[in-house]
């Protein structure tokens, strides 16, 4: 009679329990950020407008908007900003997530991947909802917006989501042995797609010594392809989509390893060091 009550679910009642759970941690990762969900995704909106803001003066005043792609300047800007950003976004945001040594996982349901899946989730909510509410305020207030193909840019879009949440999970899985080098090397790598992405220039433009330079980063190849998505008069040469798919999951496959390797190492003193 003091034995625990074990019932018997059905893989439809566990998927859904499954999906409560989900669901209850991305409203509590959306809101973390601010108290005010809709606050939060103000911020995130007003940084985007911010970005293309910047970008939009600082290509005119320097005259490079004649060496974009012949279209809409402000979508050839905001292919590379959204992608830029759900791309660093997902990578802070997963790096962020609860580890096995929080003190959220002592609470039964609680997982890693729950936590993991709430906070990728919760970051492309955010940037979708951005995406979505910027270009109808752009397409009904200034320019309607053309798009050649909208599957192929949404394509896209996923896949910068997913190699962030690949990135962010390798780092995930390294921040309990070292926080302060992955709080460092998120922030490095952020600041460092801010060129190294490509989205401030045209792959095809680049000399054949400086595309060996970013060659190498899947932004680079993901924000190229959109824009070849995104505009009927450019054809990417120099960049395909295959590369980012297999980087993202030779590191997702990394972090799967590391977040288990480290969840079975776990311990609770791990937090004092955070």
């Amino acid at each position: 009679m003091f034995q625990p009550r074990r019932t018997t679910r059905g893989n439809m009642t566990s998927a859904l329990n499954m999906a409560e759970l989900v669901y209850h941690s991305v409203v509590r990762s959306v809101r973390k950020q601010h108290n005010n969900a809709f606050a939060a995704i103000g911020i995130n909106i007003l940084q985007a407008v911010i970005f293309v803001g910047v970008f939009y003066v600082m290509f005119t005043i320097l005259g490079m908007r004649g060496s974009s792609i012949r279209g809409d300047f402000v979508i050839y800007i905001m292919t590379g900003i959204f992608l830029f950003m759900m791309h660093t976004k997902t990578v802070t945001a997963v790096a962020a997530a609860e580890g096995p040594a929080s003190a959220m996982m002592q609470h039964a349901p609680m997982t890693t991947m729950i936590a993991l899946a709430a906070a990728a989730l919760g970051s492309l909510y955010i940037q979708m909802l951005s995406l979505i509410m910027i270009m109808s305020i752009y397409h009904l207030a200034f320019n309607p917006v053309v798009i050649d193909d909208p599957s192929g840019v949404f394509f896209m879009m996923m896949i910068a989501w997913f190699t962030g949440v690949a990135v962010g999970m390798v780092l995930l899985a390294i921040k309990p042995w070292a926080p302060s080098f992955t709080q460092i090397f998120t922030s490095l790598y952020q600041r460092a797609n801010m060129v190294a992405s490509g989205k401030m220039f045209l792959a095809n433009s680049l000399p054949t010594f400086m595309i060996a330079m970013f060659d190498w980063n899947p932004l680079f190849h993901i924000i190229d392809q959109a824009r070849g998505y995104a505009f009927i008069n450019y054809n990417p040469r120099y960049s395909n989509w295959e590369y980012a798919v297999w980087v993202g999951v030779v590191l997702m496959v990394i972090g799967l390893m590391g977040e288990f390797y480290t969840r079975k190492h776990a311990s609770a003193s791990w937090s004092a060091r955070r």
